[in-house]
C-alpha cells in the first residue's frame, strides 16, 4: 500500500504545469506525441530550453507539425504501479472535442476491468478544456487528493473548479489551426483580413470570442478579460504564452494589480499544442481560490 494520498492524480502533458509543481502535490503525467519533419517525440521528452528549436522549425516547415494521443499502454503503464499500491485514480484530460486522449485513457481503464485489475478504481475526466485550464482543474483535483479525498470527491473538485473557469487566449494568426485541422468554429474567420489577432477560448473546441487589429490591442483585451474574472470572483489566475515571455511578464505584472496576488502559475505552452496554435500565443484565465483549497 502507498503511503502518501489514497488518491493518485493523473494528467497529461498538454496541462503544462511547471515541473516543480508536479512535483509538489505529486502528480502523475502521461505524454503527447509531436511529428516534425519526419521524427517524433513524446513531449515529456521535450526540455523547455528546447521549445525554441522547436518553433523556429515549425516556423520554416512547409507542412507543419502533427500530434497523437497517448497509446493505452501508455496510460497502463502510468495507471498499473498506482492501482497496486492500491490507490484510486481520477485522470484528467485535455478535451475530448479536439484530442483522442480521453478515450485512450478510457479504453485503458476498459481494459484493467476487463483483466480484473482495479479498472473500477480509475475515474477518467475530460476537462473540455487545455493548457492553463486544464492545470487548474488538476492542481483542485491535487488539492483534495493531498487533503485525503476519495476518488469520487477527488473528482467533484476537478468538476466544481472546470464548472467555475474562464480562459482566453490570443494568437498571432488562426494559419496553424486551420493547418492541424482544430479550427472549430474560428473557421468562419478564415479569409478575413490578414491582420487580425484572434482572442479565442476553448470549451471543447476551439472557440472564437472577438477579433482585434494589433498584439497591443490582444494584450490590452485579455488585462481586461482578467479584470472580468476578478469581478467575477476569481482570484486563483495563470497566464501561459509560446515564445513570448516578455509579454507574459508584462500581464503577469498587471495581473498581480488586478487579482492583489501571484499567479498559481507561469508556464510556456509546449509543442504538442504550440503545433496546433503556432508561436506567438499569450493566455490568462482564473478560477475562484476556494476551489482550489
Amino acid at each position: 500500500m502507498s503511503s502518501g494520498p489514497t488518491t493518485a492524480v493523473v494528467t497529461d502533458t498538454t496541462a503544462y504545469l511547471p515541473d516543480e509543481l508536479v512535483a509538489r502535490h505529486g502528480i502523475h503525467r502521461v505524454s503527447l506525441y509531436v511529428s516534425l519533419e519526419g521524427q517524433q517525440w513524446p513531449e515529456i521528452e521535450i526540455a523547455e530550453s528546447a521549445y525554441g528549436d522547436f518553433y523556429e522549425r515549425l516556423r520554416r516547415s512547409d507542412e507543419g507539425a502533427t500530434t497523437s494521443q497517448p497509446s493505452v499502454g501508455d496510460f497502463l503503464s502510468v495507471y498499473s504501479p498506482l492501482l497496486a499500491e492500491g490507490r484510486e485514480i481520477v485522470s484528467i484530460h485535455l478535451s475530448a472535442g479536439i484530442s483522442g486522449t480521453c478515450e485512450s485513457a478510457r479504453q485503458a481503464r476498459e481494459r484493467l476491468l476487463d483483466e480484473g485489475r482495479g479498472g473500477e478504481r480509475v475515474h477518467v475526466y475530460d476537462s473540455r478544456s487545455g493548457c492553463g485550464g486544464q492545470g487548474l482543474v488538476v492542481l483542485a483535483a491535487a488539492g483534495a487528493a493531498e487533503a485525503g479525498a476519495s476518488g469520487e470527491d477527488t473528482l467533484a473538485a476537478a468538476e466544481r473548479c472546470r464548472d467555475r473557469l474562464e480562459m482566453w487566449f490570443a494568437i498571432d494568426t488562426l494559419e496553424y489551426l486551420r493547418k492541424g485541422g482544430r479550427i472549430g468554429a474560428a473557421q468562419a474567420w478564415l479569409g478575413s483580413a490578414l491582420q487580425i489577432k484572434p482572442i479565442l477560448t476553448l470549451v471543447e473546441e476551439i472557440t472564437p470570442v472577438e477579433r482585434v487589429r494589433t498584439r497591443r490591442r490582444a494584450l490590452e483585451r485579455l488585462v481586461e478579460y482578467a479584470r472580468q474574472r476578478h469581478a467575477d470572483g476569481a482570484d486563483a489566475w495563470v497566464v501561459q504564452h509560446i515564445q513570448d515571455p516578455e509579454t507574459a511578464r508584462r500581464l503577469v505584472e498587471q495581473g498581480r494589480e488586478i487579482f492583489g496576488s501571484d499567479p498559481a502559475f507561469v508556464s510556456e505552452v509546449g509543442p504538442v499544442i504550440g503545433a496546433h496554435v503556432g508561436p506567438g500565443l499569450i493566455g490568462v484565465g482564473g478560477v475562484p481560490g476556494s476551489v482550489l483549497a
